[in-house]
């Protein structure tokens, strides 16, 4: 009698009827380039199931787990059909259950989905550290015990809404595109890491999701995300979003219990460590086995790394990246980790997106020295293994490496000069992306040599290249910060209760205001002078302490002379255009070039922009 009820019992369980749990993609869009939208349904009891699609939809190609957890299948979307809600029935033997779905109305494509380019100045914010605007998100019970501006590894309250008071501050300044951390949902479990001494650590900074279609708490809701992107918007400032196809979070529910055998590169307890050796991937005489490492190990052997060979994969963060740009109307993306996910799923990811916004743009993260590392991985040409990335740009380390050595570590100008000549190596060095810091290096102002006045030089370099200059938050008041997360202090002022507030004029300091006055004055140039932004980048001579470039656009040039040395000097100018230069910035005597000869007479440590007539 036991044993047979038992049995009953265990039958029961095994036998219960279907539950869902998740829907992914929870939304799309009729008439939409991407269909059918390949589903990703969590739950349970899912084993030999059915999808029945609501009229105007057909379900196909449908897959389950061995454990009936997860369930895959194509949802086509007939044209035309309106928005609403359009739930599918999940069908098993021992039950149904409805799978909520709808159709969104599309956002209008005006003011939206515009990419970004060298007329633009991008401001990079970590949105947990530039401005609290909603405190409420701050409460125990949203911030799971993770909140705490006295850690630095913890979430301090930056969040949307502080983004979006501080939205003039921004357009003061002239920047015309920000570049936001991830706003994934994000690891909230109490404790769920620990440092050495005890204390818990959070990923406040976005990099270790945990549901790709889910707006972090800490930093609002997805209301509030469209009202950031809508209200930049209307100032002329546009958003990038910064998304992660290489990895999630150790704690994203799909690592105790993944979709597909194949959806990561190995498992929590059996995986390859990353070794970092990205050189290996654009090398000829690497190994396979070498480039595997770098593909498909779990980054700082803790992040578990998405497996784009398997379809499945591939659809899903294809499909992931267009809603979100669908959701919120981005301007363009920036991908982070972009070495470490196969260059072919770049070509499909690029293509798709291109499909759906033309005027999209992408920049991906290559953080390495060697100009011939990130160059392979720009879009534009194939390289030797017959692939095209399409990624649009990268960001120029090369060049930040060169700008910290010449400007805070005082080595000679031609370390810029050298670098820029391996411009030959990209596809297309016009729309790189040059910074002087980002959240991953120490701030400028805190490595050894750098002063105010020499982070305005490199601001100068910055603000005059090739290039789509990006400006990491702070940098433009000369704040301070070592290796991470010191160099992700929070923005004074940001806070209610901070003693400073740097977002107004009258509270920053002598110094502060005297960096801000000068980036705002070269960001102010570079909108006036169209050759710094489009023009062609000339090398005009280089010296021990001096270099001197022009910018030309049509008819129009501008020359730009640095004096990086101790005492006044003479730069020479070697030019093929004669003319009369009018010194923008420190009112220095006009530059007069004769008979392809002039001299700018420059003090020390100064720069100077000439512009020249029509």
């Amino acid at each position: 009698m036991i044993r047979a009820l038992l049995f009953l019992w265990v039958t029961a369980i095994s036998a219960a009827a279907p539950v869902v749990t998740k829907v992914e993609p929870p939304n799309w869009w009729s008439g939409h380039a991407m269909n059918p939208v390949r589903m990703l349904i969590r739950g349970s009891g899912f084993a030999a199931a059915t999808v029945n699609a609501a009229p105007g939809f057909t379900a196909s190609n449908i897959w389950v787990n061995a454990t009936g957890t997860y369930l895959l299948c194509d949802l086509q979307i007939t044209a035309g059909v309106s928005p609403g809600p359009y739930p599918m029935q999940i069908v098993t033997t021992d039950g149904s259950t409805s799978a909520p779905f709808r159709i969104d109305p599309p956002l209008p494509s005006d003011g939206r989905f515009a990419g970004f380019s060298p007329n633009d100045v991008i401001y990079l914010i970590m949105v947990d550290r530039f401005a609290d605007g909603d405190p409420s998100n701050d409460d125990p019970v949203v911030s799971h015990g993770l909140f705490g501006r006295a850690n630095s590894h913890l979430y301090h309250g930056g969040d949307l809404q502080g983004i979006i008071d501080h939205l003039p501050y921004l357009k003061s300044l002239g920047v015309t595109a920000i570049w936001i951390t991830p706003i994934y949902d994000n690891t909230n479990e109490p404790n769920a890491l620990q440092k050495a001494n005890g204390e818990p650590i959070a990923d406040y900074h976005g990099y270790g999701t945990i549901d790709y279609y889910g707006v972090e708490e800490h930093f609002g809701s997805m209301a509030t995300l469209r009202k950031l992107v809508n209200a930049a918007h209307a100032d002329g400032i546009k958003v990038i979003q910064d998304q992660v196809a290489n990895h999630v979070g150790p704690y994203h529910p799909w690592v105790k219990d993944s979709p597909k055998p194949t959806w990561f590169h190995g498992t929590a307890a059996n995986h390859i460590n990353e070794t970092w050796q990205i050189w290996s991937l654009p090398d000829p005489h690497a190994a396979s086995e070498l480039k595997r490492q770098v593909l498909d190990g779990w980054f700082a052997d803790v992040l578990p790394d998405m497996n784009q060979e398997d379809l499945d994969v591939a659809r899903y963060e294809v499909q992931n990246a267009l809603w979100w740009v669908g959701m919120a109307g981005f301007d363009g993306i920036r991908q982070d980790t972009l070495p470490y996910v196969p260059r072919t799923f770049w070509q499909s990811w690029s293509a798709a997106l291109k499909q759906q916004y033309p005027k999209l743009r992408a920049v991906g993260e290559v953080f390495d020295q060697n100009p011939a590392i990130p160059s392979f991985f720009q879009g534009g040409v194939k390289q030797f293994d017959g692939i095209d990335s399409g990624v649009d740009s990268v960001f120029d380390f090369p060049s930040f490496y060169a700008l910290r050595d010449v400007f805070a570590h005082g080595r000679p100008m031609d370390t810029l000069a050298k670098t820029l000549a391996e411009d030959r190596l990209y596809a297309n060095p016009s729309i790189l992306v040059p910074f002087l810091g980002n959240h991953d290096v120490k701030r400028f102002m805190s490595e050894p040599g750098a002063n105010a006045t020499q982070l305005e030089l490199a601001f100068t370099c910055l603000l005059t290249m090739r290039g789509t200059p990006e400006i990491y938050y702070g940098d433009e008041i000369g704040m301070q910060g070592g290796d991470d997360p010191d160099n992700r202090r929070d923005f004074p002022g940001g806070w209610k209760g901070d003693t400073q507030n740097a977002f107004e004029a009258s509270g920053r300091t002598a110094e502060q205001a005297v960096i801000f006055n000068y980036v705002q004055k070269v960001i102010a140039l570079r909108k006036k002078l169209t050759p710094l932004r489009q023009g062609a980048f000339t090398d005009l001579g280089v010296t021990e302490n001096t270099w001197a470039f022009a910018r030309t656009s049509g008819p129009n040039t501008v020359i730009v002379a640095f004096n990086n040395g101790a005492a006044p000097a003479d730069v020479a100018i070697r030019y093929s255009r004669d003319g009369d230069f009018t010194p923008q910035l420190n009112a220095t005597a006009t530059l007069s070039i004769r008979n392809g000869r002039g001299t700018a007479h420059l003090p020390a440590h100064s720069a100077e922009i000439f512009a020249g007539e029509k």
